[in-house]
């Protein structure tokens, strides 16, 4: 550190002058009151200042060899810094990828599996990230509805072949004793033909059920919908059954409200009501007593029919609706059946996007119900007057 007045003497020392140094110093501030500057490894800082009334200069100098030192070291130690954190992160990216990569490589590789229809596997599990337990979850649900409906179609396949089997059998079995035993017997003949009949009938009818639950499920062969009395349709249809009545000594009690109306495929609906008609009258008990039921609600016009049989067991309830679902429990069936009754039923009702369902109780009976949608308000009054009309006609 210097301390000089303008004229280059020291006013530190005993007269040392500094001539060109303060010479220097003048030039390099220029009229200003301070400068910096680097010269021969030095930072040199000046500043101009007064001394006794006196201009003076303070020049301050400081070696600039611990800074690159220290410059050096802190080079070499963030130089370091980032290589390990460089590594840290290759670390710790590869670990987290390893985290998200393992378990969506497992669940591919069980869905893989699940393909090639393995589906014992249980694919439900949890993991840390939530989006993968959901696709999990999924997964998991498709491998049961996928199970149950490959079950599902072994038990049709099943089915429609022995159903098929059976009458076959029968026609050919009767068909020969014709040719071979009866021929000349007019009375045996008649008896074996009509059995021939009867089961070509079946026949006929599993083909039809076949179809009709095959064009409900692909949402082919829709009709267009109309208003139709929906009161005297579930009187109509009932009066099917009068034969039983006259016959085998069933009962049908009716609690039904008159005009009621409903908006849909009437042929369809029709198909509902008689499909559940048909298996009340299956399954109704000795008393053979059945009840239907008709009445207005804020939905529509809920339709039931209730039975007195064995009822259905609470584990039943949810399956009662599949394809070819038998009750455990054995009865003659007065109304011949392909198995698929209430399938259909709720394929055209789901169709209709109708609420139905069932209550039973092991030992009281079964009561299943659908209620239908009204007609539109802006059209209730024409199409139901042009629904009288026609029901008049007819």
């Amino acid at each position: 550190m210097l301390f000089l007045f303008a004229d280059g003497r020291s006013a530190l020392s005993d007269g040392q002058v500094y001539g060109d140094l303060a010479e220097e110093i003048e030039n390099r501030l220029n009229e200003r009151e301070q400068t910096s500057y680097e010269s021969d490894g030095m930072m040199v800082h000046i500043v101009r200042t007064e001394l006794n009334g006196q201009p003076c200069f303070l020049y301050l100098t400081c070696s600039l060899e611990p800074w690159d030192i220290v410059n050096g070291s802190l080079l070499w130690m963030s130089l370091v810094t980032a290589l390990f954190a460089a590594l840290l992160a290759f670390l710790a990216s590869g670990f987290v990828a390893m985290l998200i990569t393992k378990p969506v490589t497992e669940v591919t590789e069980r869905a893989k599996r699940l393909a090639r229809g393995d589906y014992a596997l249980d694919l439900k599990k949890r993991y840390f990230c939530s989006e993968i337990s959901e696709l999990s979850d999924a997964l998991d649900y498709a491998r049961e509805e996928i199970s149950k409906a490959d079950a599902m179609q072994r038990e049709l396949i099943a089915n429609v072949s022995h159903d098929f089997k059976t009458p076959l059998t029968m026609i050919k079995a009767y068909a020969s004793m014709i040719r071979e035993i009866s021929g000349e017997d007019k009375e045996k003949r008649d008896a074996h033909a009509k059995i021939i009949i009867d089961e070509a009938d079946r026949l006929s009818e599993l083909v039809s059920d076949v179809l009709d639950l095959s064009k409900l499920r692909s949402d082919v062969g829709r009709q267009a919908p109309v208003t139709f009395n929906l009161s005297e349709t579930v009187y109509r249809i009932a009066g099917r059954f009068d034969y039983l009545a006259e016959t085998a000594g069933y009962r049908f009690e009716f609690d039904v409200e008159d005009e009621l109306y409903a908006y849909g495929e009437r042929s369809r609906i029709e198909q509902v009501i008689y499909n559940l008609l048909g298996n009340a009258v299956n399954y109704t008990g000795e008393d053979r007593l059945v009840r239907v039921r008709l009445h207005r609600t804020e939905g529509g016009a809920l339709f039931e029919v209730e039975d007195t049989g064995e009822g259905i067991p609470q584990d039943e309830l949810d399956t009662i609706w599949d394809r070819y679902y038998r009750s455990k429990e054995t009865h003659k069936r007065p109304v011949q059946g392909t198995g698929l009754g209430l399938s259909i039923v709720k394929s055209i009702l789901q169709a209709h996007r109708c609420p139905f369902g069932v209550r039973s109780e092991v030992g009281k009976g079964s009561c299943f119900w659908a209620e239908f949608p009204p007609p539109p308000e802006d059209r209730f009054g024409e199409e139901a007057a042009a629904a009288r009309r026609r029901e008049d006609e007819e």
